[in-house]
This record gives structure tokens, C-alpha cells and sequence, in this order.
């Protein structure tokens, strides 16, 4: 019978495809590249990808080691775990939506990574090794994981309830499409991609798209990519001594001038002095 199962390893290069259980994803120093039959994922530090059980591949290409730490569930753990929180918590969602997991599982997106979570996940990766053997320590941590993400699927259904659309497969369908876009963009931000072309990687209408996703995300795709690109500008002008130009090809952007007017305008500094302000904050400290 499956178990549940830890996979921790580092790789600058790797690539893998077949079929996997119930798992999620994270990974630290770099991103990590997944593509399923729902859409395509990018997994990096601040987020964390939940994929049902079933087929996937996943790609690393970087020039530096990256650290993967995935959970994997065997069958029917997400339903005992959910059981024994409605017995001793009441219902956690009231119908039309419970239960909170059924036979279509998760919702298979990337999550931002809450501070709890996060910190379940610190301390099972630093005493996993020392533990190795220790079947009540590991499980311990899988239950407290599993409610996590219970949770969180909780959170994304309230999402689905404040969808204007009057059915619930209606408002369901919805939020899978504007997670697939959500998902794409998270993925491809740092290329030249259209509206037009998130509307199709989701089956939505770009005009369908613009109303849906702000009213999930409060916001618009075209903010969302700025918001993204304007952030990897931070880290590499932080971190690297890449040029303008350079950064500005690997933001998704041609122009370093155009570059140079949306970054003064996000963070009140011109890059260069952005740049120069770091280093000066490094001297300082």
C-alpha cells in the first residue's frame, strides 16, 4: 500500500514525468517548472504547489543547486484527516461546499506559503533525517500539514462562494480557470506573454478573464506581471551585477528606458540608484 513519504533532494538539472499521489511542492534557492493536465506551475521560496494524484513532469534548469522539499500522502489520508476535524471542530464549511475535499480533490494551483505552514515545513526538513525511522514523529508532522491545507482549501471555496455566477459547478469552474491564469502568469511573467494568450491557456475571454480575475485576485493580470517583474528587478539588481539590458530581457520587458520609467515609478528610484542604495545599506549594517 502507498504511504506517506518524503522527497528531499538538491539538482541543478533534473527532469522527471509519470504519475504521482496526493503531494506538494516546495522549493528553496530557485524554481522549479511543473506541467499537468490542469496548466503549467512555477514554484519557487514564497509559494508552494498542492497537485492532486496523477500525471506530471517537472524541469529544473539553473546554474545553481536547487533544494526541493515535497510531501507526498498516500490515498484517503486528506479524508481521515478532514473526518476527525469535523468531529472535533464541527463542519468547517457549511453546504453547499462541504466536504471541503471530494472526489475531484484540491483545487491543483500554487499557494502562497502561510507563516504556520511555513514553519511546519522548516522544522520537518531540519528533523526529518534525524528522525528517519521515527514513524510517530513523521506522521505528527504529515496531520498538522494535512490541516493546513484543508484549511486553505477552505479559504479558496469562500473565494468560490463570493462568485457572482448563481450555480455552484458555474462558480467552481470559474476559479479553476482564473487559478490556471493565476498560474500562468506566476510561470511566465518574465517572457513578453499577452492577455490574449493567458485567455487561452485558461478557456476564458480576455474580457471574462479581467472581470473574474480581479474579482478573486483584486487586482488585474497586467498588474500582477508588473508587480512580479518589478520584484525579480529587486533581487537581481540586488544580488547580480547583471546590466539593464539584461535585466530588462529577463523581466519580459525590450526596452532598458521603459525599464528604467516602471521600476522609478513602483519604487521611487531609477535602478541604478536602487543598486546603489543596497550595496550602501550593506556597507552600512
Amino acid at each position: 500500500m502507498e504511504s506517506n513519504f518524503i522527497l528531499h533532494a538538491k539538482s541543478k538539472e533534473f527532469y522527471w514525468e509519470g504519475q504521482g499521489q496526493l503531494s506538494i511542492k516546495t522549493f528553496s534557492n530557485g524554481i522549479a517548472h511543473y506541467r499537468t493536465n490542469q496548466g503549467f506551475f512555477a514554484v519557487e521560496d514564497s509559494r508552494f504547489l498542492l497537485l492532486n494524484p496523477g500525471d506530471y513532469a517537472i524541469s529544473i534548469e539553473s546554474d545553481q543547486e536547487v533544494e526541493s522539499f515535497c510531501l507526498f500522502f498516500q490515498p484517503g489520508f486528506a479524508e481521515d484527516i478532514q473526518r476527525s476535524m469535523n468531529e472535533r471542530n464541527g463542519p468547517l464549511l457549511d453546504d453547499p461546499f462541504k466536504p471541503i475535499i471530494d472526489q475531484s480533490g484540491f483545487f491543483e494551483k500554487t499557494y502562497e506559503m502561510p507563516p504556520g505552514l511555513s514553519t511546519l515545513l522548516d522544522q520537518m526538513k531540519s528533523g526529518f533525517a534525524q528522525h528517519e525511522g521515527d514513524h510517530i514523529w513523521r506522521e505528527e508532522y504529515f496531520q498538522h500539514i494535512m490541516q493546513h491545507l484543508l484549511l486553505s482549501q477552505k479559504e479558496s471555496l469562500a473565494k468560490v462562494h463570493s462568485l457572482s455566477a448563481e450555480r455552484t459547478a458555474t462558480k467552481l469552474e470559474i476559479f479553476h480557470r482564473v487559478s490556471i491564469a493565476h498560474d500562468y502568469i506566476q510561470a511566465y511573467f518574465h517572457l513578453p506573454i499577452t492577455l490574449e494568450q493567458i485567455g487561452k491557456a485558461s478557456g476564458l475571454s480576455t474580457n471574462h478573464l479581467l472581470r473574474t480575475y480581479r474579482a478573486i485576485h483584486g487586482t488585474t493580470p497586467h498588474k500582477q506581471i508588473t508587480s512580479l517583474r518589478m520584484e525579480r528587478a529587486k533581487k537581481l539588481l540586488k544580488y547580480t551585477g547583471s546590466s539593464m539590458m539584461d535585466i530588462t530581457l529577463d523581466i519580459g520587458l525590450c526596452n532598458p528606458v521603459s525599464f528604467s520609467k516602471l521600476f522609478r515609478k513602483h519604487t521611487g528610484l531609477s535602478p541604478s540608484e536602487y543598486r546603489k542604495k543596497v550595496i550602501l545599506d550593506k556597507n552600512f549594517f
